[in-house]
């Protein structure tokens, strides 16, 4: 019809979600000459040397054409030029420039497809992107839950299973994990099988790597004293039973008081249900409440609070600054964005520097922050002041076990639920003997 073929294909996306992997992929199906090179091999410290390779390149894969060219992490070579203000004739800006005239240049019916990854596409010269060099830009994100089923099933197939793995169950633990942790996951499982002496992997084994990936290594020799130790159970009770009493919030798998990695003394894990991509404002309240559940059953039980809540109080924190400064989730501030997106170095130094909202602005910004984590703090003093005996009860528990899990976290999520809902009769009964008043 008159048209051309891409010139240049762009693979953009975190790290581990299989850039590479894809190239690997392409190069082994399309059946022509592959070069594969990494950004970094084209920078050297000899002025002229990364030129004179990227014209080298170029020269060979033309003898070779029909081939693919694939480099690797090209923001080490593609970074946006003048980004180093101290001046001078750049090695890298050389070899940058070099490539540029190369991908202008060669002929486009010689068959040579240029193809790159890059996780950071930010900082990328603006030259490189345009039609013409790079066409195509191709997302590999983050893999959804029937894509991390579908990840994960090749790498179980890979190992010895028992009969009691559920794929689409780890996928629905793994939230967020891209395939590089994925298959990360697998091998920490098998590895803590060997180490039990058996022969296959199940889901215990899944579930506690999960927990290292998670949160770290379980810290048993560590000593605790007694009185700390009742601290951390109330504390992750707090955020149990606050998650369990608010709607919206992902249900509660396991409540621990071991020690792991460099600083947690205990945890509550929450398992999402489903991949989620939009919060309503009521979610991230119900988010922030959860998070305060600890601090607020510290101050109830012990009238004092202790540094255990630093993580949760900094976590309420950003979704509360989020929720005020790229949510417009504040009425005092209506819908205003506050947050400065990260400048990409092509545009200068002093574009957009300073200046984007006043002092005053600034002030309402804290306090609006201030009042929703605030706000979000007394309803989980509310909800945990409400099951004090449940509460109380279940610290015993958790104290003389170390972890609840299983049968006993769905009867304390009975005992949460049939609670609320007599809470709920009271309140509404108080309402209509006051109308009856």
């Amino acid at each position: 019809v008159g048209g051309k073929i891409p010139r240049g294909i762009l693979l953009v996306g975190p790290p581990g979600t299989g850039k590479t992997l894809l190239a690997k992929a392409v190069a082994g199906e399309s059946g022509v000459p592959f070069f594969s090179l990494s950004g970094s091999e084209f920078v050297e410290m000899f002025v002229g040397l990364g030129a004179a390779r990227v014209r080298d390149l170029f020269k060979q894969a033309k003898e070779k054409a029909p081939c693919i060219i694939f480099i690797d992490e090209l923001d080490a070579l593609g970074k946006a030029r003048g980004i180093n203000m101290a001046g001078g004739n750049d090695e890298r800006e050389q070899t940058l420039n070099q490539l540029l005239v190369e991908l202008d240049g060669f002929d486009p019916n010689i068959g040579v497809i240029l193809m790159a990854a890059t996780n950071r596409p930010e900082i990328l010269d603006p030259a490189l992107l345009r039609p013409g060099r790079f066409d195509r830009q191709i997302l590999v994100d983050r893999p959804d839950k029937k894509g991390r089923q579908d990840i994960l099933q090749i790498y179980l197939d890979k190992v010895e299973t028992a009969s009691d793995i559920d794929a689409e169950r780890i996928a629905g633990m793994t939230a967020g994990m891209v395939g590089a942790d994925l298959a990360n996951l697998v091998n920490e499982a098998v590895l803590l099988a060997v180490r039990q002496d058996r022969q296959r992997i199940g889901m215990a084994d899944i579930e506690e790597a999960v927990e290292r990936v998670v949160a770290g290594l379980e810290k048993k020799n560590r000593v605790i004293n007694p009185e700390e130790k009742r601290i951390v159970a109330y504390h992750e009770l707090g955020h149990a039973i606050v998650a369990m009493a608010l709607p919206g919030t992902d249900p509660v798998q396991k409540i621990s008081i071991i020690p792991r990695g460099i600083a947690a003394l205990g945890y509550t894990m929450q398992v999402p249900t489903e991949d989620r991509f939009l919060m309503r404002k009521t979610e991230l309240e119900n988010r922030i409440a959860v998070l305060m559940g600890g601090r607020a059953a510290e101050s109830l039980v012990f009238g004092d609070v202790s540094t255990g809540a630093h993580n949760d109080l900094s976590r309420a924190a950003d979704i509360a600054r989020s929720m005020v400064k790229k949510f417009g989730m504040s009425a005092r501030l209506g819908q205003v964005y506050f947050a400065r997106e990260r400048q990409a170095p092509m545009l200068g130094p002093l574009q957009g520097a300073g200046g984007e909202y006043s002092d005053e602005t600034a002030k309402i910004i804290d306090e609006e922050v201030r009042r929703i984590v605030d706000d979000q703090y007394a309803v989980a003093f509310g909800i945990l002041e409400a099951h004090r005996p449940l509460l109380e009860s279940t610290a015993a528990t958790l104290l003389a076990d170390e972890v609840i899990q299983g049968e006993a976290l769905n009867a304390l999520a009975d005992a949460v639920a049939k609670e609320q809902a007599s809470i709920g009769r009271g309140e509404s009964q108080g309402a209509s003997n006051s109308i009856a008043a």
